[in-house]
């Protein structure tokens, strides 16, 4: 069972959320800014927190609807397949997801004590975010498209920051549009072999609307806006020099674009590709953040 419930996490996916606390955490230090380990630690289980919520009420949803019995599970998509091997979890599975959910509203409730009012606005739109985006944002094509971006860059990036520091900054919203563009390709890349059993469940997406020839052209638009929001960063002055550390991830963006490009079957997205767009999210932030720590 206690395996079980793990896997509805997505472990290794939150990987992803411990990059963006870390490019926080760069972030702040490069503005002069002490960030004492507690504190980390604590942002960083918040952010974990809200994303493995996510991840177990989405497994519970879909293994209500009966999605994920009719998914072609890939290690990138379709879900663990945890509740599917283990059905008896489910009750146990919508509890862990509740319980997550009560732990993110408690640690979010001490940072707006810690810090101020000024941190609910993005607290509450997290919890939207949260508790919507499998029952509701998933039939509503743009909202699907944009709101794990949203998730990630301007709420997750800038609310970590926020707390680490209890200053807003424009320019980490700047940043912020990195991860943006880039969990927003996560996803709807990873919406391909979900798209028969995502059609016959009722849900809605941009792959779904307006068919893969669109889709795939805004997935490259956006893996393109992502380095050019960096390169632009650092031309300004924004960024730092050593922030094009993360220019060294084209070695996994380069293939990945023509890849894309090349597709003669969108809806059989290789594997390999699917993996590229995953170490990308990852390590593209992870790399401005040592760029950043090397700067300090």
């Amino acid at each position: 069972m206690l395996a079980t419930l793990i896997k509805t996490t997505r472990p290794s996916f939150l990987l992803l959320t411990l990059a963006m606390v870390a490019l926080a955490a760069a972030l702040a230090e490069s503005n002069g800014f002490s960030v004492a380990t507690t504190l980390f630690s604590l942002v960083a289980l918040g952010a974990v927190s809200a994303h493995a919520c996510v991840n177990v009420l989405n497994e519970v949803h879909d293994a209500r609807s009966g999605l994920d019995d009719l998914t072609q599970r890939t290690p990138f998509s379709g879900g663990s397949g945890a509740l599917q091997a283990n059905p008896q979890a489910l009750k146990a599975a919508s509890r862990l997801g509740k319980a997550l959910l009560a732990l993110l509203i408690t640690i979010g409730c001490y940072f707006i004590y810690l810090r101020g009012w000024s941190l609910l606005p993005l607290g509450i739109a997290g919890m939207v975010l949260v508790m919507a985006y499998t029952p509701m944002l998933t039939r509503r094509p743009w909202l699907c498209l944009i709101a794990p971006g949203l998730g990630f860059g301007p709420l997750m990036l800038t609310g970590s920051y926020f707390v680490l520091t209890g200053e807003y900054s424009w320019s980490v919203l700047a940043v912020s549009l990195i991860p943006f563009f880039l969990v927003n390709n996560l996803l709807l890349l990873n919406q391909f072999p979900d798209l028969t059993a995502d059609v016959q469940v009722g849900r809605r997406n941009l792959l779904i609307t307006y068919g893969p020839g669109i889709a795939l052209r805004i997935f490259r638009w956006f893996l393109l806006a992502a380095y050019s929001v960096l390169a632009i960063l650092v031309a300004v002055g924004i960024l730092p020099p050593l922030a094009l550390l993360g220019l060294l991830s084209l070695s996994l963006a380069i293939p990945l674009y023509y890849g894309i490009a090349s597709l003669n079957e969108p809806q059989q997205v290789p594997h390999r590709l699917l993996g590229l767009n995953v170490a990308i999210n990852i390590s593209l932030p992870l790399l401005i953040a040592i760029g950043l720590a090397l700067s300090s």
